[in-house]
């Protein structure tokens, strides 16, 4: 593998790593509604388990407030087992043609609850940075290339590295903002 090719598959290998980081940070609730949080709800229909989004549209008519409308009612009370059975916290009442979520209030423990998730997801964001840095320093070891190239290389690899952590720790401070602020 040439040099360049290496430092390519490492900062697509981040870029991958920083997604993963924003996807499950919209996971993480923060008081106000938002549709990310029922992402990864599935919902028994007719046998099988479906992702709810696959099921209904999910928008959000208020601030604390999820509507979720499916595309056939006879699925309504299923919606409803899942949304219990998820264990978010949610309380979904059933008007016989959509699903209504009040977002409740978060606590001061129960922020700081989350604040302290985020930062362990921020970590492991982290220590897959790291390993995707480990990673990339073998394939310039393998590669046998000139002693200072190599050097250049590795330097190149722990710039990126520094700069995907910045990338994580902006992420970690603005969640952290959302969910403190009340």
């Amino acid at each position: 593998m040439d040099s360049e090719m290496i430092i390519l598959e490492a900062t697509d290998k981040l870029d991958k790593a920083i997604d993963n980081l924003d996807k499950r940070l919209r996971t993480v609730r923060a008081g106000r509604a938002n549709p990310s949080s029922l992402d990864g709800i599935t919902v028994e229909y007719y046998g099988s388990l479906t992702p709810l989004k696959q099921l209904a549209t999910i928008s959000v008519p208020e601030a604390r407030q999820l509507l979720i409308k499916p595309f056939d009612k006879s699925c309504l009370s299923a919606i409803e087992k899942a949304i219990l059975a998820s264990n978010l916290g949610y309380n979904p009442s059933n008007d016989g043609e959509t699903v209504r979520i009040i977002i409740p209030e978060l606590t001061e423990e129960r922020r700081r609850e989350l604040a302290k998730q985020v930062k362990a997801i921020s970590e492991e964001s982290k220590v897959s940075i790291r390993n995707i840095r480990h990673d990339a320093l073998e394939d310039i070891k393998k590669a046998e290339l000139p002693e200072d190239i190599e050097k250049a290389m590795e330097k190149d690899i722990q710039d990126l590295v520094n700069e995907y952590n910045k990338k994580v720790d902006e992420k970690l401070k603005e969640k952290e903002n959302e969910l403190l602020t009340v």
